[in-house]
């Protein structure tokens, strides 16, 4: 490894980030690969769970600071006291990853309607990321040298520009597509002090992808260009790699995470 990245990397060292939505898959990821480079980390759950407790247990070994904030996105939540809890913690929060989610695809929300679905996912994905954007990024400016070490990422899909068919497709290309032009302007009110990205996923092998039928399977391997299924480390890569000194100079940009997408109309 070059002298550059390992310098980057070494930055990162006794800096704090939170990460939403942190309890399993991609999130989970997030926070664990961020605290392997010494971060301290606040990790988030909408309410106490077991899988949130061994994400804590993970990070807690590592060497670094752990701290889990309980808030539920959906059931009139506390942007405020979120984001205050947050900041006092360490006294600041250099890294804010939104990564929650609502989850439609499996469990009893699979079963709801298009409308409900839909407003689960506004709320989940797009209010919270919002709000706690704005908020953060303020908190973030008032305590910045101007250099732009602190950094918004939010979460995005890589296929939300070309859409993809079914409710699945209409419903995240609404939100998710949202998120990503949302990045856009949150990046420009929020310059210089702060970096603002968006990492777009494409088939990673979360929860639902354990369990996907054969026709999704196939589908997965086909849409990528490395013809496989991405993983939870995969985007966690990208993640530490955009809050590192590395990419000091990129904010306002999408970053698809898909292992190329291959179209098949093509």
């Amino acid at each position: 490894m070059s002298s550059g990245p390992q310098s980057s990397i070494k930055s990162l060292t006794g800096k704090t980030a939170m990460v939403t939505g942190s309890s399993s898959g991609i999130g989970r990821a997030i926070a664990i690969s961020l605290a392997q480079q010494g971060v301290n980390t606040l990790i988030h759950c909408r309410r106490e769970s077991e899988k949130i407790r061994e994400v804590e247990a993970e990070i807690l070994n590592l060497g670094v600071d752990c701290e889990i904030i309980f808030q539920d996105f959906l059931n009139s939540p506390n942007w405020d006291d979120m984001v205050s809890r947050a900041w006092e913690w360490k006294g600041t929060v250099d890294f804010w990853i939104n990564n929650a989610g609502g989850d439609v695809l499996t469990g009893n929300s699979a079963e709801q309607s298009l409308e409900d679905k839909l407003k689960l996912l506004w709320q989940v994905d797009v209010n919270s990321t919002l709000m706690l954007s704005r908020r953060a990024g303020n908190k973030m400016r008032e305590h910045s040298d101007g250099a732009g070490r602190h950094v918004i990422l939010n979460m995005g899909w890589d296929q939300a520009a070309q859409g993809m068919e079914g409710d699945s497709g209409e419903l995240f290309a609404t939100t998710k597509g949202a998120i990503m032009a949302m990045t856009k302007s949150l990046a420009q009110s929020l310059s210089p002090e702060v970096r603002v990205n968006c990492i777009a996923p494409g088939w990673i092998k979360t929860e639902w992808g354990e369990q996907a039928s054969d026709y999704w399977c196939n589908r997965a391997i086909k849409d990528s260009l490395m013809q496989r299924w991405g993983t939870p480390e995969d985007v966690a890569q990208v993640a530490v790699f955009l809050c590192s000194s590395s990419a000091s100079f990129v904010s306002g940009q999408i970053f698809p995470v898909n292992g190329g997408f291959k179209n098949q109309s093509q």
